[in-house]
């Protein structure tokens, strides 16, 4: 049998920057690119002094800064399989998708060694914890336990073979509902995303420098914080604290970004706060995925802190953004346009391809960062991977000047008076009402057993929230069979570790405010 040729993610990553450029700027560490190519080299040799082989998967539960880095790209170098995991999930949680991955090293920050303790009880086959600022003496006895020092200390040559089809990453995603499925990403995916999006939409230089709320243990962080300014030879900005406002607001001004990521709630949430208008006077342009981007909030930002949102989709499955405005070339409201190097397609739920303009259906995608599968979920890859074209369970309609506009998921649609409606309409309309800071509209039965849209309402500051008068406000922007029967004020809205809303909880939080008598509207 012939071997590929070769090729390796990590060491792609690591030959763009210039060795006396910075490569990482963090709290407490700052590193040049000979500095990032050697650290990663030794974690590589560290890990397989372990005992790591080619293809098994070390998992990370690491907060986000040179450690978390230099281990994700350590392991894709070594040959093993980088497994970084969300760091707001329970112990019970964890110790499911450690399980399922049947990883054999956990690397563990100190902020979670709880949970890291409590997940190990569930996973046997776990042979080394690394551990970065956590006590030994707060896990079971069972796995080897060893300083991350003393695996990012080894001085050893890492010969491994690896070429564009061995895997490299898994990111475990749940989508909406369900069971943690890993997504399984091959080296030359990574490369693909910084040749499509990073270079032809962001236009990524050695200059830029990144700056992502979004953490790296998920596809759109880890492409905005490791991926994309590696490939350019550029400067990432690491925040290992959870955001708020006023801590990006003070990174920007401090650290300078170029190019801000971000998702529509942390968007809605500065605009919330006090933060200096001029905070991200040094970016040239923001992003924007995860959930689709009113055009209320675009105006908003735009106008107060002069910087233009890039509103664009992506996913686990394709890795990063395959839909996208493009700089000075935004239609607000809208996801913008395929990448270069994509394709896309809407269906109907037979599956026919829809060629209309305006007519909804299902959005698939084809590229070349697709992922192979979900490991060990048979029916589930089968499903949503269909030959070369993966099924996002999106809704999407296509617009006259050829961009896409996102309906919501297939799942979120609502019927009112037997027509279907885009829950993102109406939260469209709503967030033009000053009182209103932020919004998810749901379906919940009324006393009659029928669905219909109820409003989640957090307030802006200093407002207060009045049912009617919201309820009219829609009827007045909306087609009457679109506005919401009821309104719920909440403190604030559930919401998953990547800042998407959580739909399904807030179905059931609304369920028996239908069951109640509604005033007349």
């Amino acid at each position: 049998m012939t071997v590929p040729g070769g090729f390796n993610a990590a060491e792609f990553l690591l030959a763009q920057g210039r060795p006396d450029a910075a490569a990482v700027v963090s709290a407490r560490r700052t590193l040049r690119y000979a500095e990032l190519s050697a650290e990663v080299r030794r974690v590589a040799a560290g890990l397989r002094k372990l005992g790591v082989r080619p293809e098994e998967r070390v998992m990370f539960s690491m907060v986000d800064d040179v450690e978390l880095l230099t281990g994700i790209l350590g392991a894709m170098l070594a040959g093993a399989v980088a497994v970084p995991v969300s760091t707001m999930v329970t112990g019970l949680e964890l110790g499911k998708v450690l399980a399922d991955s049947r990883a054999r090293v956990l690397c563990v920050s100190g902020e979670f060694a709880g949970s890291a303790a409590a997940a190990l009880t569930s996973a046997p086959e776990v042979t080394d914890l690394v551990l970065d600022r956590a006590d030994p003496a707060a896990f079971p006895s069972g796995p080897r336990v060893h300083r991350w020092a003393e695996v990012a200390t080894v001085d050893e040559p890492v010969e491994v073979s690896t070429w564009d089809d061995s895997p490299a990453l898994w990111l475990y995603t749940s989508g909406t509902t369900g069971q943690p499925k890993g997504a399984m990403h091959r080296h030359a995916s990574i490369r693909a995303i910084c040749e499509t999006y990073a270079h032809q939409v962001l236009d990524t230089t050695s200059s830029d420098r990144f700056l992502s709320v979004p953490k790296l243990f998920f596809a759109y962080g880890l492409g905005n914080s490791a991926f994309f300014p590696l490939a350019a030879g550029a400067t990432t900005l690491l925040e290992p604290a959870r955001p708020t406002p006023a801590l990006f607001a003070a990174r920007a001004k401090a650290d300078r970004p170029t190019l801000f990521f971000g998702v529509p709630t942390f968007f809605a949430a500065l605009l919330a706060s006090d933060v200096p208008d001029d905070s991200f006077s040094s970016v040239r342009c923001a992003i924007s995925a995860g959930e689709p981007l009113p055009v209320s909030l675009f105006n908003r930002f735009r106008a107060r802190f002069g910087v233009e949102i890039l509103d664009g989709i992506g996913s686990t499955e394709a890795l990063h953004i395959f839909l996208s405005n493009r700089p000075d070339l935004v239609r607000p409201g809208s996801t913008g346009v395929a990448v270069p190097g994509y394709r896309i397609q809407l269906r109907d739920e037979r599956g026919v391809s829809i060629e209309e303009v305006g007519k909804p259906g299902e959005l698939y995608v084809s590229g070349p960062s697709i992922a192979t599968g979900y490991w060990a979920r048979y029916a589930a890859t089968k499903q949503v991977f269909q030959g070369e074209w993966l099924r996002t369970g999106d809704s999407y309609v296509r617009n006259s000047d050829g961009t896409y506009t996102c309906l919501g998921r297939f799942g979120d649609m609502l019927k009112a008076g037997g027509i279907w409606v885009s829950p993102s309409e109406v939260e469209e309309r709503l967030l033009e009402h000053p009182a209103v800071a932020e919004v998810a509209v749901v379906a919940a039965p009324d006393a009659d057993g029928l669905d219909k849209p109820v409003a989640c309402v957090v307030a802006a500051p200093s407002s207060a929230v009045a049912a009617e008068e919201l309820i009219e406000f829609c009827r007045s922007g909306l087609a009457a069979f679109k506005r919401p029967r009821a309104v719920v004020e909440l403190a604030e809205l559930p919401k998953t570790a990547t800042g998407k809303i959580r739909r399904n909880v807030l179905r059931e939080l609304v369920r028996e405010s239908l069951q109640q008598p509604q005033p007349q509207s």
